[in-house]
């Protein structure tokens, strides 16, 4: 299942800080209401095989339609689904040394069929059996010996036309979630609900996408480019969710190593270090399509590694994958997802090569057992394959990886039936056709606003969006009990323009604050835009930028020091932002600030006679921002996108200058800054994160102008702050950061009876800084009292765990240097919630 579950129509921002699980929800339940009234075409089956004498599972049985190529075996506890566009009225089980059993078949329907099988009387010459090799074991030798010959990614270049179908699901509904008085208005629909053959769960078709695409790879240099000739998806017009819809963002090789399905990385059954990970058995041997090929069946050898239980067949001479279906095996430590089962078919093509001809995934979301929860399907095509054939122009020319045309967007009806490999059913069909006159429903509308609102913090209101709401209230001891109301235009309003504004009052300090700005876009893709801000409100200066906001509801309780050390600012802010192509941008930034001093955070000049107080810090600075990720894809809204992530380093340079004289700025100066991230698979011991910045300031500035190391003074824990660390502990002018954390994703806890219960998982990490600090800096203007130098590197480390109860994570924190400074912590406890697979 890939992003298509982020879909949402109405929703204009995709806000950064909202979780998958969030969209999931919101794209779901929008679509909960758009079920069709057509019944299904599809025949689906599932059912249990044991022996009848003793009742035990039958693993390995086949299971056919009578008469037609189209079959399964049951696993490896008696288990067994199949389902078809094409059935016969009966299906035939039958194993080696048991009766065969046929049953008649309903067409069109879902049904459970179960078998119990009577032994046979079968007279055969006497078997003499060898201690010997696992006969399976020979053949996936041969598999992992040719894996390069015949893993497609290996040819120079190749080029096929993709068809992706992409499915929705709510499942679970039951008579509770039937009656809730909220979907009374669409009670009709439920009439027409259907059953998964894979998990028996009933659902309702909610959401469905469509595209086709030509899609080209070339080995060496590297390149693929997709180019989108027709998408569609259920209710929405949006040309960066139709990217989602192509082949790129979908692609699971079954050659690689580790398969990666829901930002998670599953040990392939054909890895390199399969025999680790899996046992294998040898089923069957029989001609697909006149070429003789093995089965082979595997499951893991341990319980809750990232694994899979399935079969896959083996052609005897290239040894290549031709058929293949797996299934999540039972207690992988994954959150969320109570199953994923996966079919590959693949087609010859030369007297050597094998390449995917049809991928079907399914994964079942479900926050717990029983609940109601998500089924996310795709069916994905490939035709019109070419092998070793150079680029064609058109897809040199196009500069992004994947490209939309618009007309993508506006293929009419006739056009998907021509094109469309596989039919859609009558109830895929109505899917498309409800769901405009769903929305115009009342109920519906209101409980959008709702689901708006949860995600983005925002109540939409006409031309107006009132929000976000969790900053109504907080507290802080500069300005007591704070209230805070904001408000900015909705879609309704524009969609290129966005116009936000606030104001703000504390009762301790008897102060209004306030601030407003817009947002234009020229462009959205790739992205274009002109952007002003102006603010008389309180900050906190030397605060990682993705830190929890101060005037958030919770942080005001979750800190650890008394939250005085906030400054009132007026800061004016003017940017053009200019995407070259998608993840390659610059951005010119003119920012005029004021800072006025506090008692807490005093200016003070030296003067021949003592010390002159000092209202207030001017300074007007022009930037340069170079921002590079390779590969990098976003989901848009309107006017906020969130990156759906790169395998590539994040690269980051930013260029100040400051412009003395230029309103009242008092301040001359170059400022440097350059850093590198990136998230590092490294299945199977889990994944790795780094960022590295480093910095230099050129010029003489009073300490809020130099560069305060991040710190952090509540509970929370932040990734990009040094959480033992005090705000206004350290200043540098040059400085070298480094910040690491490994998630081991459960390899240790998984091997342990109880944490494997519990599903815990590691994570350790460590936060380091070198730097120095010129003394002109404090000859211009003397820090407050416990603001130095760092003398000497700073580093923290932390051990922790995450997955608790699935939504946190908590680290245990040493700070191993500066211990001797006062009012800190040398260890803590620091905690925070996160969305995790």
């Amino acid at each position: 299942m890939n992003n298509q579950v982020y879909l949402m129509k109405h929703i204009r921002n995709f806000s950064p800080g909202s979780t998958l699980f969030h969209r999931l929800i919101c794209g779901s339940l929008l679509g909960l209401l758009v079920f069709s009234f057509a019944s299904a075409q599809t025949t689906k089956i599932r059912g249990n095989i044991s022996d009848a004498e003793s009742g035990e599972p039958l693993p390995f049985v086949n299971i056919s339609f009578v008469g037609k190529p189209i079959g399964t075996i049951s696993d490896f506890n008696g288990a067994y689904y199949i389902e078809t566009q094409n059935p016969s009225d009966s299906i035939t089980i039958s194993y080696l040394g048991y009766i065969p059993q046929t049953y008649p078949v309903k067409k069109g329907i879902f049904q459970t069929i179960d078998a119990n099988l009577e032994r046979g009387h079968i007279e055969i010459e006497e078997v003499i059996v060898h201690r010997g090799e696992n006969p399976a074991h020979p053949i996936l030798r041969n598999v992992l010996l040719n894996k390069q010959r015949n893993n497609p990614r290996n040819l120079d270049s190749y080029s096929f036309e993709t068809y992706n179908k992409i499915q929705v699901d709510i499942n679970n509904v039951d008579e509770q979630f039937k009656n809730q008085a909220i979907l009374k208005p669409f009670r009709f629909a439920f009439q027409y609900m259907d059953t998964s053959a894979i998990t028996g769960k009933p659902y309702l078709p909610v959401m469905l996408s469509e595209a086709i695409s030509d899609y080209y790879y070339q080995k060496s240099p590297f390149e693929e480019k997709e180019i989108i000739k027709a998408s569609k998806v259920s209710g929405i017009d949006n040309e960066s969710l139709s990217q989602v819809t192509g082949n790129i963002f979908q692609d699971l090789n079954i050659y690689d190593n580790y398969l990666k399905v829901i930002d998670q990385g599953f040990v392939s059954p054909i890895s390199d270090h399969a025999l680790i990970y899996y046992k294998y058995y040898l089923v069957d041997s029989a001609y697909i399509n006149d070429r003789w090929c093995y089965e082979l069946s595997f499951q893991p050898r341990r319980k809750q590694e990232p694994t899979f239980t399935g079969n896959f067949w083996i052609h005897d001479t290239t040894f290549a994958v031709v058929k293949i279906q797996l299934r999540l095996a039972d207690d992988v430590n994954v959150n969320f997802i109570h199953d994923i089962a996966g079919e590959e078919e693949y087609q010859m093509i030369n007297d050597s090569l094998w390449f995917l001809k049809q991928q079907k995934l399914f994964v079942d979301f479900n926050l717990r057992d029983q609940a109601t929860g998500f089924f996310g399907r795709k069916l994905t095509t490939y035709g019109k394959i070419r092998i070793n054939e150079p680029f064609p122009p058109e897809a040199i020319a196009i500069r992004d990886k994947v490209w939309v045309p618009q007309s993508a967007l506006r293929e009419n009806e006739n056009f998907w039936e021509k094109n469309r490999p596989v039919s859609l059913t009558g109830k895929e069909r109505n899917i498309y056709s409800m769901v405009d006159s769903v929305q115009s429903v009342p109920e519906y509308i209101r409980l959008e606003k709702l689901i708006e609102m949860f995600v983005t913090g925002y109540w939409v209101q006409g031309l107006v969006e009132l929000g976000p709401y969790y900053t109504f209230y907080s507290y802080n001891e500069i300005e007591g009990k704070r209230f805070k109301f904001g408000a900015r235009t909705s879609n309704q309003f524009s969609t290129n323009l966005m116009i936000e504004g606030h104001i703000a009052y504390g009762i301790r300090d008897e102060r209004m604050k306030y601030g407003g700005g817009f947002l234009y876009l020229f462009n959205k893709n790739p992205r274009v835009g002109v952007a002003m801000h102006y603010k008389h409100d309180i900050e906190q200066i030397g605060e990682s930028p993705k830190a929890f906001l101060n005037d958030n509801f919770f942080a005001s309780y979750l800190r650890r020091n008394p939250n005085y050390k906030l400054t009132l600012v007026d800061d004016f802010t003017a940017y053009y932002e200019k995407e070259w192509i998608q993840g390659f941008s610059n951005t010119v930034t003119v920012n005029h600030k004021r800072i006025f001093a506090t008692r807490y955070i005093p200016f003070m000049l030296p003067e021949d006679t003592g010390y002159l107080f000092l209202p207030k810090i001017i300074n007007t600075e022009l930037s340069l921002n170079t921002r590079y990720a390779k590969g990098e894809r976003y989901i848009m809204g309107e006017f906020l996108r969130t990156s759906i992530g790169t395998n590539n380093p994040v690269i980051n340079l930013d260029v100040a200058l400051g412009l003395k004289n230029v309103l009242n700025s008092k301040y001359n100066y170059v400022k440097v800054k350059f850093s590198i991230s990136q998230k590092v698979p490294l299945h199977p011991l889990g994944y790795f994160r780094y960022n590295l910045e480093m910095g230099k300031i050129f010029g003489t500035l009073p300490y809020p102008l130099l560069h305060l190391h991040e710190g952090n003074e509540t509970y929370l824990f932040d990734r990009y702050s040094f959480n033992m660390m005090n705000y206004y502990e350290f200043a540098s002018d040059q400085y070298l950061t480094l910040f690491v954390e490994h998630h081991f994703q459960g390899l240790l806890f998984n091997k342990l009876p109880l944490f494997r219960r519990l599903k815990w998982r590691e994570v350790v990490s460590a936060r380091g800084v070198i730097g120095s600090l010129d003394p002109k800096h404090e000859i211009l203007m003397p820090f407050p009292e416990g603001l130095n130098g760092l003398g000497g590197p700073y580093l923290e480390t932390s051990l922790g765990i995450e997955n608790i109860l699935k939504f946190f994570r908590i680290d245990a924190m040493w700070r191993h240097t500066h211990r001797d400074n006062p009012d800190i912590q040398t260890f803590g406890i620091r905690g925070r919630f996160q969305f995790i697979f």
